[in-house]
């Protein structure tokens, strides 16, 4: 009986996960020779050159979260007493573990926020529920830990949408003056 195929099947996501690994996905040389106008060698040995200079440090997929039934992303900023290692570390434990955090870092500004996280939920329901269970009843003595934080939700309409890539190239361009 043949396999049908879905966008979640396992076959699928393992295909998905193996595109972020390094290296993974090569870029289409004859896509990019008709981009830019560069003959194929031009284009490969400046992608290896770019590879080794540390550039370049990997090729993914693009995916769109909604194909998966997830609309939501939220990003909270803490208030965080890292004063309290212990009660930091095992916060960090439980971060490393989740699934719907894709990035937490370290943030500085004007205010007491100083840790700032990304996560994936399918709604804003789902996301209360399981960060209350798993952080604020999961982790004992999470307020002496957390003593502010704000939620925010990314939605739509969303007026502007580039990549980071797509950025830091436009931003290079132009104080070289290529643009």
């Amino acid at each position: 009986m043949p396999q049908i195929m879905a966008v979640d099947d396992e076959i699928r996501l393992n295909v998905l996960k193996g595109l972020l690994k390094k290296g993974a996905v090569q870029p289409n040389l004859k896509q990019l020779k008709k981009i830019t106008g560069y003959h194929k060698a031009t284009i490969k040995s400046s992608l290896e050159f770019l590879k080794q200079e540390g550039v370049i440090d990997g090729f993914g997929p693009k995916i769109n979260i909604k194909a998966f039934n997830y609309s939501l992303e939220a990003k909270t900023i803490f208030q965080i007493d890292i004063s309290k290692k212990a009660l930091f570390n095992e916060f960090l434990k439980v971060i490393e573990k989740d699934p719907h955090v894709y990035r937490l870092s370290a943030s500085i500004g004007s205010g007491n926020l100083n840790f700032f996280a990304d996560h994936i939920y399918k709604d804003v329901e789902s996301f209360h529920k399981y960060f209350s269970k798993n952080y604020e009843e999961g982790i004992k003595n999470f307020f002496d830990l957390v003593k502010d934080k704000q939620i925010l939700y990314t939605t739509e309409p969303i007026f502007k949408s580039s990549s980071r890539t797509e950025s830091i190239i436009n931003l290079i361009r132009k104080e070289r003056g290529f643009d």
